[in-house]
């Protein structure tokens, strides 16, 4: 170590931050209860006062658009809090109507009527419906099998038989008078010549003489044309009775078909568009009354069934949304799966010899269907991945209406016949739930989201601890024990809870609020307390709670620590050495993140002023990483030689790290690293840094330094604790400080130690063991501190390239390689 006493003055080395500061406490007592069982369980949620007002202004507002999307991190409780709260909302509103599609008997059956009915008569107007077609299924075969009906068809066929014999019998008369014999053929009727009341034979005719062959011949052809007339006339009279048979059937058929359905329209009068409906069902049972008589007479499916057999489907009422029966107040539909049928529904399909048929009782309702008139909550990356399941949504939200779509016929990919069901009108508050980033990246690429999702909920991840906070929390894990029927936390281990949610955040001025993780660790901790037969959960089992999740994801974390203690990477923990520091990263993986110096060096010559950043030349640097790097440039620039160009070159390097590098929290030990090497100061390796720079050398707050600090003490404990090991923090995350109980306990015993430094100096104080240096007032640094050093090797640099003579040109592969 260099001496101190060439400096003209030492400045304050930060000391080691005290154990009250490297860990927040939460004192059992202070809770005020001695059991969960003592307190009464939340029912609202921690800290989330901004999203649930956002939530009742969303649910309040009945505008076109504004729908919700919520906004937070997974196991935030954003799932819990909105249902509930829906829940809540939607059991005092109107539940709405039910919703049937029925047959279009103008269309074909192509396209399906949508029918309103008010809630819960749906139900009522389905069954009632199938009822009565029961019942005509067996009233009419009834009605065309009895007497009158048979006499009646009977008079029918006996007077058109009546008028086909008398037109026959007028000719056959005629024909008799002209000796004309009408004769009936297997394959119709034919004229022949008579002499003496018998028909002459062919032989016999020739050998008549001319005259009388002509004269017969002649009377054969004009009442040839008398025959022709009379035959025309019997597919008329044919036509005719089947007319008036028809016609007995309707008349008959209204009497059976009336009956039936007298019931139904009583009880659906004051509904407009079912009696309009019942009308066309009437006719059309009517029309078909002899068909469905024949198939009711001809199925052998079994009375009760026989409502659904094909030739009676068309009568029936697809019921896709209903009410009532227990089911009072506005619909909350969640889907999990917000594919494209399932958003707006399907029309399925049977195969029926190689053909796929259809028809509108295959209608089949979807999530929009059951949340209309009440609340449908949708995952927001769910719905994005679906092919055509958000643009579906959006033309709903848009429209105001429900089209039945299939990806099907969007893709082309059948050419069978469909439906093409009426739409139906949607009024709903649609909720997307999603992590922020969708929400922006939404904002930003879709114009037409803002317009329909104008309430963004946005629920913290985090609390500020102050005031009933803690309380308020232990009323919190009161209601998770409740629900999840838990054994009994005492003060102790709400108190340790109370510890994790701020660990969670890495923040001693505020906890954790997501549900997910808490509920997770007291579900652990019940678990432990359960394998050991304890009445109640204590703190300690709590703290196995902790400790065997983390052991259950450490693998990788104890292989980084062997590599280290076997030397495989290279990582100093005692000693000095130049250009040389221990930086501090941190990996996550998965769920789990944990702390790893790493060893950070610097080499300097002369040169042109280039600082090469050898992770950003070998693109395993990230951008953030690169712009921490260049702000160093920025520094020496500034700070030292201020009179003289820069004339080195130098390289920062992060030994042994093969899978890239990024953040800036590493610039201020790289800046350390660079200061010793143009200093030709040995840095202390029991020391470990973290922390960004800005270009005025103050250190700026990093993320992670909870596992940092724990990740170097791992290391050194690994080696044996000598007391003049630790960490150096930037001032500003001492707020941050959340260590783990040994980490805490070994500070105390005076083991290891944390420093907080508020600028590049007092880091260079504490590794160098010598003053940093400020200037005075005639701008110099004194003398012996590490400051001045740096700005005397900078100008020692400057003044031999001036007699070098070099010129500021790029450098080349033997400018890197040192050679001239």
């Amino acid at each position: 170590m260099p001496p101190t006493d060439q400096a003209n003055a030492s400045p304050d080395v930060p000391p080691a931050l005290t154990p009250d500061a490297l860990r927040r406490r939460c004192d059992p007592e202070a809770l005020g209860f001695s059991s969960t069982e003592d307190l009464e369980p939340l029912g609202g949620f921690l800290g989330q006062s901004r999203a649930l007002d956002a939530l009742a202004f969303g649910t309040g507002i009945v505008r076109t658009g504004f729908n919700m999307f919520v906004l937070g991190t997974p196991g935030s409780g954003r799932h819990t809090a909105v249902r509930a709260y829906l829940g809540r909302l939607a059991a005092d509103q109107e539940t709405p109507d039910d919703w049937v599609y029925v047959n279009d008997f103008g269309s074909g059956g192509q396209k399906p009527n949508a029918l309103r009915l008010p809630t819960g008569r749906g139900r009522d107007f389905r069954d009632r419906i199938k009822a009565a077609v029961e019942e005509l299924t067996a009233a009419l075969p009834a009605v065309f099998d009895s007497d009158e009906y048979r006499r009646r068809r009977r008079v029918i066929d006996e007077e058109f038989e009546e008028a086909q014999e008398q037109a026959f019998e007028a000719l056959r008369k005629k024909a008799e008078a002209r000796e004309i014999a009408v004769l009936r053929t297997p394959v119709g009727f034919a004229l022949a010549p008579m002499k003496n009341g018998k028909v002459v034979e062919p032989d016999v005719f020739k050998a008549w003489d001319a005259k009388a062959r002509e004269a017969a011949q002649a009377s054969i052809a004009e009442l040839q044309e008398d025959l022709r007339r009379v035959l025309e006339q019997v597919p008329r009279f044919d036509k005719a009775r089947r007319e008036r048979i028809r016609d007995l059937d309707r008349e008959f058929a209204a009497i059976a078909v009336d009956q039936s359905l007298d019931e139904v329209r009583e009880a659906f009068a004051d509904l407009p568009e079912v009696s309009e409906h019942l009308d066309a069902v009437r006719a059309d049972m009517v029309e078909q009354a002899g068909a469905i008589a024949q198939a009711a007479g001809e199925s052998d499916v079994p009375q009760a069934r026989r409502a659904e057999a094909p030739g009676f489907r068309r009568y029936m009422v697809n019921l896709i949304v209903a009410g009532g029966d227990g089911d009072e107040g506005a619909p909350v539909v969640h889907e999990d799966n917000p594919t494209l049928p399932n958003l707006v529904g399907r029309i399925e399909h049977l195969q029926q010899m190689g053909t796929l048929v259809t028809d509108f009782m295959m209608i089949k309702a979807g999530a929009l269907h059951r949340a209309n008139g009440g609340y449908l909550l949708l995952d927001a990356r769910k719905v994005l991945t679906q092919p055509m399941a958000w643009e579906a949504l959006k033309r709903a939200l848009r429209s105001g209406c429900i089209v039945i779509e299939s990806l099907a016929e969007h893709f082309s990919l059948v050419s069978t016949v469909s439906l093409e069901p009426e739409p139906i009108p949607f009024s709903a508050k649609v909720v997307l739930f999603g992590e922020r980033y969708i929400y922006y990246l939404l904002c930003a690429l879709d114009p037409e989201f803002e317009e329909i999702f104008k309430v963004a909920v946005d629920f913290d991840d985090d609390a500020a601890l102050e005031g009933d906070t803690a309380q308020d929390f232990a009323r919190l894990v009161a209601a998770i024990v409740k629900n999840e029927g838990l054994l009994p936390f005492d003060a102790a281990s709400v108190a340790r809870l109370v510890e994790y949610a701020g660990r969670l955040v890495d923040d001693t001025q505020r906890i954790s609020v997501r549900l997910g993780p808490i509920a997770d660790l007291a579900r652990e901790a019940d678990h432990w307390a359960r394998a050991g037969a304890a009445p109640a959960v204590t703190a300690a089992h709590v703290i196995r709670a902790e400790r065997e999740r983390i052991r259950r994801l450490d693998r990788l974390r104890e292989r980084a620590r062997e590599s280290v203690s076997r030397e495989i990477r290279l990582i100093a923990t005692d000693g000095e050495a130049v250009g040389q520091v221990n930086g501090l990263s941190v990996l996550q993986l998965g769920t789990y993140a944990f702390g790893s110096p790493t060893r950070i060096t610097a080499r300097v010559r002369l040169g042109t002023g280039k600082l090469i950043d050898i992770e950003r030349e070998t693109e395993l640097g990230g951008p953030i990483h690169s712009k921490g790097v260049l702000i160093l440039s920025g520094l020496l620039a500034a700070r030292y030689a201020l009179d003289w160009p820069v004339s080195l070159s130098a390289s920062l390097v992060f030994e042994q790290s093969y899978g890239g590098v990024e953040g800036d929290s590493a610039s201020t030990a790289e800046l350390c690293a660079l200061l010793s090497a143009i200093a030709e100061v040995p840095l202390r390796q029991d020391l470990a840094l973290t922390g960004s720079v800005n270009q005025f050398g103050e250190v700026q707050a990093i993320g992670g330094v909870n596992e940092k600090i724990e990740g170097f003490f791992e290391v050194c404990s690994d080696r044996g604790l000598t007391g003049r090991q630790g960490v150096l923090i930037p001032q500003a995350n001492v707020q941050h400080l959340m260590l783990r109980d040994d980490v805490v306990a070994a500070c105390a015993r005076g083991d290891f130690a944390v420093h907080a430094i508020g600028h590049v100096d007092e880091a260079m104080t504490l590794l160098t063991g010598l003053p940093a240096g400020a200037r005075d007032a005639a701008g110099s640094f004194p003398q012996g501190s590490v400051n001045a050093r740096v700005e005397a090797r900078l100008i020692a640099m400057a003044r031999r390239r001036q007699e070098l003579g070099l010129r500021d040109r790029p450098e080349t592969p033997k400018d890197r390689d040192g050679t001239t």
